[in-house]
């Protein structure tokens, strides 16, 4: 497989555009078994290659960097892009055909089997615990894509009869022509519109995970979501179709909450009563999923079920921090849109002060502040540039409102205004860039900060 792939890259011109953590790896790959070949690198950042420890040898390597570097990309026979670099402003239509990630190289060179997981909010859980539930039960697998590992830093370990999972963001599905056999999109909201033209150029990335599927192929999806809905309603699905909702009645193929019970073609799968550490409907939706992909596989149901139940919260999730001088801390900086912090908040139920706020993206905190204003939160504390714009907005008379400059400021108010026996939570419902390097980032400042006595 790997040979395949390798006799189509060898003699290509191939510009690797943006040298993060994916264009480092896609480097190491060519480089690693094509020693001699000219590879030409393209990022933002200005003389990149001098700070790079993995270029201080190379002879045979291009480099364009700065303002530029984005320039005469039709010269090349194949572009492997960073998925964070956009072109919404660029005309791509001279080398669209030419844009590869790798994704899309994996399902196109490698005979294995692949189950793809994308949606605006909850693919790492989704396809971590996918990913798990393969493991206990013995099934040689891996998970790759957005999760943090890199395709081809694994490349070389991946094995035909395995099953490989892929957290696909839509960065890395905008421009793929190939989907995976199992496709499963959790839902889409208003999310990366500072990467694309617009919100129908982000959803028909996230479309791409099924719209290349055949007849022998699955695909999930959450009918309950709206903006979902509508936009599969736009193509042809070719792929065996599983509905899973917490909403609607039961049908053919659609996995459903009846009386507490997940339900599947007349089959109870799980008690949504059970203990479990994945907590809130939101998560519920997940677990439905994952279970959905156990029944396709033909999985153990009784092993699944006890992976579900003792699988832990990623970091950065409704994660618990812990309790301190009385008051429960959690972290949820992942949230970064409105939709998943009124998830967090009602998955949690005891939440006393809630800090918000991020980058402005411009999406629309209209419904959000309409649910803040009938919450029971007493105390929402506002980091800009966001949480000023929802703060001033706020008709609740029962909640105070506190305007802070950063996140320090926030867990030093909320430590003094928080009730004891009571939950404040971080879930911004906005992005972090601007103000830290990632959501990460946020979370870790949070985790420390709540820690620190007398702050």
């Amino acid at each position: 497989m790997i040979k395949d792939l390798i006799k189509y890259l060898e003699d290509k011109k191939i510009l690797i555009l943006g040298f993060g953590l994916e264009g480092q790896s896609t480097y190491k790959l060519i480089r690693k078994h094509l020693k001699e070949k000219i590879i030409y690198i393209a990022d933002k950042e200005e003389e990149f290659y001098k700070k790079q420890d993995i270029l201080k040898n190379e002879k045979n390597a291009i480099y364009i960097s700065g303002e530029k570097y984005l320039d005469e990309l039709e010269e090349y026979d194949l572009i492997m892009k960073t998925p964070g670099i956009s072109f919404a402003n660029l005309d791509t239509t001279k080398f669209l055909s030419k844009i590869k990630s790798q994704l899309e190289l994996l399902l196109e060179f490698f005979n294995i089997y692949t189950i793809g997981v994308t949606g605006t909010k909850g693919k790492s859980t989704t396809s971590s615990l996918i990913y798990e539930i393969l493991k206990v039960q013995g099934i040689e697998t891996m998970l790759l894509g957005n999760i943090g590992n890199p395709v081809f830093d694994y490349i070389d370990e991946i094995k035909e009869k395995m099953i490989v999972v892929l957290e696909m963001s839509s960065h890395q599905l905008e421009y793929m022509e190939v989907s995976p056999n199992i496709s499963v999109l959790l839902n889409i909201y208003e999310e990366h519109l500072d990467h694309y033209k617009s919100f129908d150029n982000y959803a028909d990335a996230k479309c791409n995970i099924f719209k290349y599927q055949t007849q022998d192929d699955y695909f999930l999806y959450n009918p309950d979501n709206e903006m979902l809905e509508k936009e599969i309603k736009k193509y042809k699905v070719n792929a065996k179709k599983y509905e899973i909702s917490l909403e609607q009645g039961e049908r053919e193929n659609r996995i459903i909450l009846k009386n507490d019970e997940v339900n599947l073609n007349g089959k109870k799968l799980y008690n949504s009563k059970e203990e479990r550490n994945l907590l809130g409907k939101y998560n519920l939706s997940n677990i439905m999923f994952a279970l959905t992909v156990s029944e396709i596989l033909n999985l153990n149901l009784k092993q699944t079920v006890d992976t579900i139940n003792t699988f832990e919260t990623l970091p950065h999730r409704i994660e618990l921090v812990g309790k301190y001088d009385g008051v429960i801390y959690y972290n949820d900086s992942i949230a970064t849109i409105p939709e998943s912090t009124i998830n967090s908040i009602e998955a949690l139920e005891k939440v006393n002060t809630l800090i918000i706020g991020g980058m402005d993206r411009k999406i629309s905190f209209m419904k959000f502040i309409d649910y803040l204003n009938n919450s029971k939160i007493q105390n929402l504390i506002c980091m800009p540039a966001t949480g000023y714009i929802i703060g001033k907005e706020i008709k609740n008379n029962s909640m105070s409102v506190y305007m802070v400059e950063d996140l320090e400021e926030a867990v030093k108010t909320a430590k003094k205004v928080t009730k004891k026996e009571m939950i404040c939570l971080l879930s911004p419902a906005a992005a972090s860039y601007g103000f830290f390097k990632n959501f990460k980032e946020r979370g870790e400042l949070y985790r420390k900060l709540v820690t620190i006595p007398n702050l």
